[in-house]
């Protein structure tokens, strides 16, 4: 394909008639607002300091994600409402689209850790499906009244074993490990094996929330695993048969981590597997999926890396846009801003400019 017709393709693809995009290309902002109090800064190709929201948007991004946690207090306040709407403001102003994130956690929650927040600690689960409807309601309330309208809703981060349900931590509230590396859970509510049905109820408190607030939004259910068909059906059955329901489908692809964790021996593979499994759900379960998280290694010392993480990226894209009859609707990178030094999946320099990654985002023709 020439360069030419790669820019026409996708404008084809990106802008539809009404000159809303059909496909999405964003990116999670969860840690400008703290990096800037820090004195971090962001920079273009050309040197020019920029607001980072305003970099993402000159690097060809239409859309952010955005995180939010219960009560954060313990750990500086960022993500918390407040903190989530000055970056979804900045959003705004760009005429960027807005993802919000709900995490129902007081800090991370992930497949290792979906840590129930100190406040609703002991709370029954009737009280409990009372608490995540109610901070939903706030939070997305307090949007509304301070203009802004998320298009997409995530109830929840990173499901695939359920959510609220709390682990064994250390001191800096990271999961204990033993020596087999398995987490000790010493609060469940709503994990996905052990309280099914009350992992569907939890969901399905969340998306009527959502709803009640913002009918329009698209409210999603977010797994890890893109390539994992079987994680999929089975925790996709467990919300279905427990009468909970959802708009779209939110995927976590990183072959780094697949192959670091064993799950698969490549990263063609992985791309390859999760492309099939975006057709299969979203035939099976009759709705639009979306990868809302993505990363590749960086590597300033190498430039043969960044190359190769570029090209996968472009893969990404390109096949999510060509390769799945319309149904995926957009491609997420998480934290790209980051400093390598913090995590190595970003797409930026330690010094804060843009590596040679995100030019997949305007270029991902090859």
């Amino acid at each position: 394909m020439t360069r030419v017709m790669a820019v026409f393709a996708a404008l084809t693809a990106l802008v539809s008639c009404n000159r809303e995009p059909s496909f999405w290309l964003g990116a999670d902002l969860g840690w400008i607002t703290e990096y800037e109090a820090y004195g971090h800064k962001f920079y273009n190709k050309d040197g020019v300091e920029m607001e980072c929201t305003a970099l993402m948007k000159e690097l060809g991004l239409n859309a952010v994600r955005h995180r939010v946690w219960v009560d954060p207090s313990a750990h500086g306040g960022w993500c918390s409402k407040e903190d989530l709407l000055v970056k979804c403001q900045r959003a705004k102003a760009l005429d960027m689209a807005i993802m919000v994130d709900f995490h129902y956690s007081d800090w991370w929650a992930d497949p290792q850790k979906q840590n129930i927040p100190a406040s609703w600690s002991g709370h029954s689960y009737e009280q409990m499906k009372e608490d995540l409807a109610a901070h939903t309601i706030d939070v997305l309330m307090y949007l509304k009244d301070n203009g802004i309208e998320p298009k997409w809703i995530q109830v929840g981060n990173e499901t695939r074993n359920g959510f609220l349900w709390t682990v064994e931590s250390n001191e800096y509230g990271w999961p204990k490990l033993d020596e087999n590396g398995n987490t000790t859970i010493i609060e469940s509510m709503g994990h996905v094996d052990r309280n099914p049905e009350q992992y569907a109820g939890l969901f399905a408190a969340g998306y009527d929330a959502c709803k009640q607030v913002f009918p329009d939004a698209i409210v999603m259910v977010h797994l890890d695993n893109g390539f994992d068909k079987d994680l999929y059906d089975y925790n996709l059955g467990v919300l279905k048969a427990g009468g909970a329901k959802w708009d779209m489908i939110g995927m976590s692809l990183y072959p780094y981590w697949a192959m670091d964790g064993g799950f698969r021996d490549d990263a063609e593979t992985t791309i390859t597997d999760c492309i099939e499994n975006i057709r299969y759900v979203s035939e099976k379960f009759g709705c639009d999926v979306m990868i809302v998280e993505t990363g590749f290694l960086v590597d300033e010392s190498k430039p043969e890396v960044l190359e190769e993480s570029r090209r996968q990226l472009a893969r990404v894209i390109r096949e999510c846009i060509e390769e799945t009859d319309g149904r995926c609707k957009g491609v997420f990178y998480w934290e790209p801003e980051c400093r390598p030094s913090q995590y190595k999946l970003g797409a930026f320099t330690e010094d804060g400019r843009p590596t040679v990654i995100m030019e997949a985002f305007s270029d991902w023709s090859e």
